[in-house]
């Protein structure tokens, strides 16, 4: 990857991990797997409202949004009040979450962390951490209380079938065009049959039909880094570099590269129903109400680069931005 391009990008995490990680790895006092001889908690202070946040979830009315330092923030109001969690006993970036109700959650990071909250997101605590193995997970998706999958650098992936008590690997055979299985799985995204979908690298996706335990890659046509991905009503949507957006409505065999006017990269997909929100760097928004078939591009005034979003029922639209929640808006 070219480095002046990865410097720009909210998944980097990956810049941070490939370039800054190894220092901090060999202080880090986790064992794999195990639980934590010591930890640094997230401290809560002041300013965690204007932390990097990069994924946002509901648990039920709530929203749960992680990120930059362990700061997790809670909204009870559809996002015009943030507040800490009470306790997360880790300060490493958070990448990604995942809730199945209102109280049971899940959200990962580097140093392999896995976090597991049972009251909305309030506390949390370490079901795994993996610091010697320099693999930062990326993104997690739970399909009950149960299963759920976790994926992350260098194509990990991570699979349970007890809530995140143990964590099994799966390993992945090579792609097409490769020797190893050495993509990184930057976001995953279920649909509504149940199929979960990872968006990775040099355009290519991975789809699974038994809830992470088997993968086949589906080439789009692309070459660059899908970072986001949903399922709309009929199709699913994938995002990435330089403003790419791609839409397949037959199941991954054919993809549609989606016109966004912009070259601003797209770091955060949402969806509800037919309508389909992206942003991503300078402050680009695009909105879609015809599931993602067409967009029209906006960039805020404050060109402000935003990470992630979600929809809510009256049209309007929680952002999250490299400066923590940004005010509900309007579409």
């Amino acid at each position: 990857m070219n480095n002046a391009l990865l410097s720009r990008t909210f998944r980097a995490s990956l810049v941070a991990f490939c370039y800054g990680l190894a220092s901090l790895s060999a202080s880090a006092q986790a064992p794999v797997d195990g639980a934590p001889s010591a930890l640094v908690p997230a401290q809560r202070v002041a300013h965690a409202l204007k932390a990097e946040m990069l994924a946002i979830a509901s648990a039920g009315p709530r929203f749960v949004a992680v990120g930059d330092h362990g700061v997790v923030l809670l909204s009870d109001d559809a996002g015009k009040a943030w507040r800490q969690a009470k306790s997360v006993p880790v300060d490493v970036k958070l990448n990604g979450t995942s809730f199945v109700d209102d109280k049971q959650g899940w959200a990962v990071g580097h140093r392999g962390a896995i976090l597991h909250t049972q009251d909305g997101g309030e506390t949390w605590v370490v079901q795994r951490m993996a610091a010697q193995e320099d693999r930062p997970l990326f993104a997690v998706h739970f399909f009950d209380a149960s299963h759920g999958v976790a994926v992350g650098l260098w194509s990990l992936v991570l699979v349970t079938e007890d809530g995140g008590k143990s964590w099994k690997e799966q390993k992945l055979a090579p792609p097409p065009d490769g020797k190893t299985a050495d993509l990184n799985l930057l976001s995953l995204f279920a649909d509504a049959k149940g199929r979960l979908l990872a968006t990775a690298e040099k355009g290519m996706m991975l789809l699974s039909e038994d809830q992470g335990h088997a993968w086949r890659y589906l080439e789009t046509g692309y070459k660059g880094s899908f970072w986001t991905g949903v399922a709309t009503d009929g199709a699913w949507v994938v995002a990435g570099l330089r403003g790419s957006l791609y839409r397949s409505a037959d199941d991954g065999a054919h993809w549609d590269r989606i016109d966004t006017g912009s070259t601003s990269s797209i770091t955060g997909l949402a969806t509800r129903g037919k309508n389909v929100l992206a942003v991503g760097l300078d402050g680009l928004v695009l909105q879609s109400n015809d599931g993602g078939s067409h967009f029209k591009p906006e960039i805020r005034e404050d060109r402000l680069s935003l990470t992630a979003a979600a929809l809510l029922p009256d049209g309007k639209a929680l952002l999250l931005s490299r400066n923590g929640p940004v005010e509900s808006a309007a579409r």
